[in-house]
């Protein structure tokens, strides 16, 4: 039962995702006149990287932090998901990306430094709050970099209407009637996100921040159920469920051309993850509540990090010799995922 209950919240935390709460930052981010790269790195990732944040806080907060691996691996799990499967089935689906290696180069160097970011902090099993800062400050130094150092073939990429854009969504058999369904029940109470963005964005938050929590129960009742750490269900089932929308949003702009995006989206979402998803609940906990450091688990640290290391680099090799990622090579990427889930659940390492 929890296993359905996951399932259908975590489907219904897509559509809130992708409906409400992303077209609501979308209006805010115009109304800011953000560039399209900062506002992408920031109020977008805010948008798609929410449900692993509002777990990550979730998980921290409840049962005095007994559980806050899950958020953890919810976000480290995700981080492989991106990686391997978001560019890999959008180089399938699309049969291969183009992309622009002074962006991609530039966004995956910066994801690595989140990477020793993170090796640098678990190091002595014990974050404290400069370390947690630190974090915070890293995407700021980020969203910098992004507004100066721009992509000069950036003008090179397709550009599509917002209608095109629509039309173009992927939508799994099914899912369209569901997400009519769950988006009618919803819209009498948030509205049309792109007028109302102040009250979308905060009812949003809201439903994101209940799914979420109903989530991290879930997922410990359904572990305990079957016997494994729920750290594992976190790594492997919430990584990909939360991961869900961005993968369809990625697809999309991979059929219109956009390789770019789709592979920026995935980096882009794992840097935000990493120095956000992270070091925001971490930050909150340490100054609200008179603490002065937070445990955690490093048994597995250096896998993890090298788990995290590795699925970077060979991404990078496979776009760095063509200039893009081939349908094989999309392949490949996926069958590397699937090595990884069943190393996880085979060896039930806790990341």
């Amino acid at each position: 039962m929890s296993l359905i209950l996951i399932i259908v919240v975590v489907l219904i935390l897509a559509v809130v995702t992708d409906k409400f709460f992303i077209p609501s930052l979308d209006a805010i981010s115009r109304r800011l006149k953000l560039s399209d790269e900062v506002a992408g790195a920031s109020l977008m990732a805010i948008g798609s990287s929410a449900p692993e944040l509002a777990i990550a806080l979730i998980a921290l907060f409840s049962s005095g932090g007994a559980h806050s691996d899950v958020g953890i691996g919810t976000i480290v799990g995700s981080a492989v998901f991106n990686i391997l499967v978001i560019t890999g089935v959008s180089a399938v689906v699309a049969g291969g990306l183009h992309v622009h290696l002074f962006a991609v180069g530039r966004d995956i160097v910066y994801y690595l430094l989140s990477i020793l970011y993170l090796g640098l902090v678990f190091f002595d099993g014990r974050v404290s709050l400069i370390e947690a800062v630190l974090g915070l400050v890293g995407y700021a130094v980020y969203l910098v970099v992004l507004a100066f150092l721009k992509d000069p073939e950036e003008d090179d990429e397709p550009q599509t209407t917002e209608d095109e854009g629509q039309a173009g969504k992927t939508k799994i058999a099914g899912w369209r009637q569901f997400e009519a369904l769950i988006s009618g029940i919803l819209r009498p109470i948030i509205g049309a996100p792109q007028k109302n963005f102040v009250w979308a964005f905060a009812v949003s938050i809201g439903l994101i921040v209940i799914l979420s929590y109903i989530l991290v129960e879930s997922t410990i009742v359904f572990a305990h159920g079957i016997g494994i750490p729920p750290v594992i269900v976190a790594l492997t089932l919430l990584a990909a469920g939360t991961s869900a929308p961005d993968l369809m949003s990625s697809v999309d702009v991979a059929r219109e051309g956009r390789g770019g995006m789709a592979v920026a989206n995935a980096v882009g979402s794992n840097t935000f993850d990493l120095l956000i998803g992270l070091a925001l609940p971490w930050s909150i906990a340490l100054a609200f509540q008179g603490i002065s450091g937070i445990d955690v688990g490093t048994d597995n640290l250096w896998i993890s990090i090298g788990i995290l290391v590795l699925t970077t680099l060979v991404l990078f090799a496979f776009l760095w010799t063509q200039r893009g990622l081939s349908r094989l090579e999309g392949f490949i990427l996926l069958l590397l995922y699937a090595a990884f889930v069943i190393y996880t659940i085979a060896s039930g390492t806790a990341i």
